[in-house]
């Protein structure tokens, strides 16, 4: 298959490294110093350039304030049947523009990144493939995470925008709440240490991406149960209440099993 990469930043290198050796690849980014490390793809930063290739598929690993601009630019150069696909982590607007594109489209999120992800190493990892858009393209996205040997769930546009409201919400509200508070420890301990490691690879993230994911219409409700729980605890540090803080440590305990 002709497959065209948009960005040529880590997740688009990943992904063409990925399938360079399968498939006939070409990555597009309009800044050419992204492209100078690029392997065994055609390197494209011009969208002129797109027209003789005429990819199969696009996908589309542009970071997430430009998802949609980046489709925008090369959809002139594009035929009616190429597949669309995106890995955005957050997909505000994407149904929406795939509603009007005129293309088949597929949309999936590998659930992990280079910050934290050892991007050889995968077992572990998930990802969300949405069930709306085209059945080849979809099929496609299975095989290939099912290669990479991730957990693979399908869910509904919706369905993904509360589960990241759950599970990336609720640790970033967490971690910015713990580097908002932080001040200098001459002799950390290593829980502090561990906390202090997340809290900068979060912080090398995008502030786009950490704000999108806070604005998901999912996460005040979400944080509203971090806020009840905080003040739960607080009730019980102030009251030293044994047997309470004994119970709350038991439910956390039973939470995390």
């Amino acid at each position: 298959m002709r497959i065209l990469i948009l960005g040529a930043g880590k997740m688009g290198s990943f992904f063409s490294d990925l399938l360079s050796f399968d498939h006939d690849v070409a990555v597009y980014d309009p800044n050419p110093e992204k492209l100078r490390f690029t392997y065994n793809v055609q390197r494209f930063s011009d969208p002129a350039e797109i027209d003789a290739f005429n990819p199969e598929m696009v996908i589309n690993a542009a970071t997430v304030k430009y998802t949609i601009p980046a489709f925008e630019a090369v959809l002139p150069h594009l035929s009616a049947g190429c597949i669309l696909s995106d890995i955005a982590s957050v997909k505000t607007g994407l149904p929406e523009f795939y509603a009007s594109c005129g293309h088949p489209f597929v949309s999936t999120h590998p659930m992990f990144g280079p910050t934290f992800a050892s991007l050889n190493n995968l077992a572990d990892e998930n990802a969300i493939v949405i069930k709306e858009g085209d059945h080849l393209g979809r099929v496609f996205f299975l095989d290939l995470y099912r290669r990479l040997r991730l957990h693979i769930e399908e869910y509904t546009f919706a369905e993904h925008d509360l589960t990241i409201a759950y599970s990336l919400s609720i640790p970033f509200a967490s971690t910015l709440a713990f580097g908002a508070v932080m001040k200098h420890q001459s002799a950390p301990g290593t829980t502090f240490k561990r906390h202090m490691a997340i809290a900068r690879g979060l912080m090398s993230e995008d502030d786009y991406l950490l704000t999108e994911i806070l604005f998901n219409p999912n996460s005040a409700a979400q944080l509203d149960g971090i806020i009840t729980k905080l003040q739960e605890l607080r009730k019980l540090i102030e009251n030293r209440d044994s047997d309470g803080m004994k119970a709350f440590i038991d439910s956390v305990r039973a939470n995390i099993r």
